[in-house]
């Protein structure tokens, strides 16, 4: 948690950076009001637009021939033993196996996993896959990665204002064309790290919370170890990167020198923390 607020204040604190090289004191305000209204919009309707984008299908009791109740009685089961309101519960018709949660609170959460996911974990990977994003409903994750998901696209507007800036005049001295390009080039590369640096953070929260919840910590480095092994064979959920710190496991994983800029913690070193744990 303190890693999140260091970060989130950072994060902050590249937003107001970027106002003030743009246009000074005026700049900074613009900048804080581009940030709270794309975190507003994000709060209220990105839950709703990333569902329908992905064709995520609620799910009641009964519902295709009660082929999903188990889901249903799962989340039931883990949220009843640690006194968290029920979400709804989501099947995203995609072979891409994965997970993920969204809704601005708990009492509006959403936990969904892939057909692609269902396919290749039995009943007790599933469970803890459930309980992984729990976990993140507990933790108010989705509120966290809202606030940067919006902090984050302002920072790019606000890059795309200091190069038009830089192009046709603006700042307050002589400098400023170079300072503006700095912004433009620089300002959206630490706001992405600072993201991956939470998202990472949060991932490793939600999996010591899953581990809690299903009472299975084996069984969701056993997930891990199966969504890593079948995700190269299938599409990813979405080809846009812009969801990707939402999934339990990075659609765009690859190795060597972009494991620095991915979302996701190192699945190795993930399992390798899961296995330590005792059930």
């Amino acid at each position: 948690m303190i890693r999140t607020a260091f970060l989130l204040t950072l994060l902050t604190l590249v937003i107001v950076g970027v106002g003030y090289v743009i246009g000074g004191k005026v700049g900074m305000i613009v900048a804080l009001a581009i940030g709270l209204g794309l975190n507003f919009a994000n709060y209220w309707f990105s839950s709703k637009l990333i569902l329908k984008a992905y064709g995520a299908k609620e799910l009641e009791l009964g519902d295709v021939g009660g082929r999903y109740d188990w889901l249903i009685e799962d989340v039931r089961d883990m949220t009843t033993k640690a006194g968290m309101p029920m979400p709804k519960v989501a099947v995203v018709p995609k072979p891409a196996p994965n997970a993920f949660a969204t809704g601005r609170n708990p009492k509006h959460a959403v936990v969904a996993v892939t057909e692609g996911l269902l396919a290749i974990c039995d009943r007790r990977q599933v469970r803890a896959v459930l309980a992984h994003e729990l976990g993140h409903v507990k933790n108010r994750d989705m509120l966290t990665m809202t606030i940067v998901a919006g902090a984050v696209s302002a920072v790019s507007v606000l890059a795309i204002m200091a190069q038009f800036a830089a192009i046709f005049g603006g700042g307050d001295d002589d400098e400023s064309p170079l300072a503006l390009i700095a912004v433009w080039i620089f300002a959206p590369i630490i706001a992405g790290l600072v993201q991956m640096g939470i998202s990472r953070a949060r991932e490793y929260e939600a999996d010591q919370q899953g581990a809690k919840l299903s009472g299975d910590p084996h069984a969701l480095a056993d997930a891990l170890e199966s969504l890593h092994r079948a995700m190269p064979y299938a599409p990813p959920v979405s080809r846009s990167g812009a969801t990707a710190h939402m999934m339990i496991a990075n659609p765009f994983a690859k190795g060597g020198l972009a494991k620095l800029f991915s979302t996701h913690p190192d699945p190795k070193e993930r399992v390798r923390r899961l296995r330590a744990m005792r059930p």
